[in-house]
Formats: structure tokens, C-alpha cells, sequence
């Protein structure tokens, strides 16, 4: 991943942050830096444009706040299915066309998309109820592949399925 590699580390550290709110401060101390050059990001969500303001905000904020700032050295390239979850593969397959740096999904049927769109743009996904079991990854200690992200561990915390 190369030069990716800083802001893959940034997006993983934002979906965090959008995921639990209470780790803000330890996680900025952990933050990867810009490399300085600019960065396209894609934000394929399955909902509504422009989907929860909120938090589309926290995510803008999170990206400042480690360093990338978005018309100085960041493009976020926005696609809402608007819970029309065909378009997902098209609107997937049109980030890979735009040759964004990195793919960010919040939901497992964006993640979906992504994964069949391109097997070289690094994908992040934020709260994967099963990662595994979905084939994002090969496993969650070792993730293999373009995929990587945050998971609901309670199955594998309780046993239960």
C-alpha cells in the first residue's frame, strides 16, 4: 500500500472515532500523518445523500484533526445508493474509475460493492458485524487482502451466534 498506508491508518482511526465516541482523545494520540500529497477518499454509504449530517461532519472532522483537510490536500468523493442497494456496484465501480486512494464504507452492503469493484484500493469498513463470515477478511488478526476496518465482536465475545 505504500503511500496509502498513512491515510488507510487515518480512515481506520476516523471509523473508530465515528464508532465510539468516548476513544476520541486516546485515538488522536495515535493518528498517522499526511504524507503531504493530496488524497482522494470515496465515502460509498447504502443510505440517503447526504446521509446522517452529523456524522459525515465527524468524519470531515476526524480527517482534520489528523492532518487532512479536505479542498487543501483531501477530496471526499460522496455516493449515496439512497436505499437502493443495485446502484451499490455502480457506484463502487465509479470511485475505482476516479482512482480514489481509498474506499470508506459504513455498512456491510457498501463493503459488498467495494469488495467487488476493486481488489487493489484499499477498502475501510466501519462496524462489520462479522467480517470474517462476510469475507473481508481471512481473519481479524491477520486481515490479508485490501480490506480492513472495525467489527461488533459480541458473537465471538459471547459464543453466541
Amino acid at each position: 500500500m505504500g503511500r496509502r498506508t498513512p491515510l488507510i491508518l487515518a480512515l481506520a482511526l476516523v471509523a473508530n472515532l465515528l464508532a465510539v465516541p468516548l476513544a476520541v482523545e486516546a485515538q488522536q494520540q495515535s493518528g498517522a500523518k499526511p504524507t503531504g500529497k493530496s488524497v482522494r477518499v470515496g465515502l460509498l454509504a447504502s443510505g440517503p445523500a447526504p446521509g446522517v449530517p452529523s456524522l459525515n461532519e465527524a468524519f470531515r472532522e476526524g480527517l482534520r484533526e489528523l492532518g487532512y483537510v479536505e479542498g487543501q490536500n483531501l477530496t471526499i468523493e460522496w455516493r449515496w445508493a439512497e436505499h437502493r442497494y443495485e446502484r451499490l456496484p455502480e457506484l463502487a465501480a465509479d470511485l475505482v474509475r476516479l482512482g480514489v486512494d481509498a474506499i470508506f464504507t459504513p455498512s456491510d452492503q457498501a463493503a459488498v460493492a467495494a469488495k467487488q469493484a476493486t481488489r487493489t484500493i484499499p477498502i475501510v469498513f466501519s462496524g462489520s458485524a462479522d467480517p470474517v463470515a462476510s469475507q473481508f477478511v481471512v481473519s481479524l488478526s491477520r486481515p490479508g487482502g485490501n480490506m480492513t476496518g472495525l467489527t461488533h465482536t459480541g458473537t465471538q465475545l459471547t459464543g453466541n451466534d
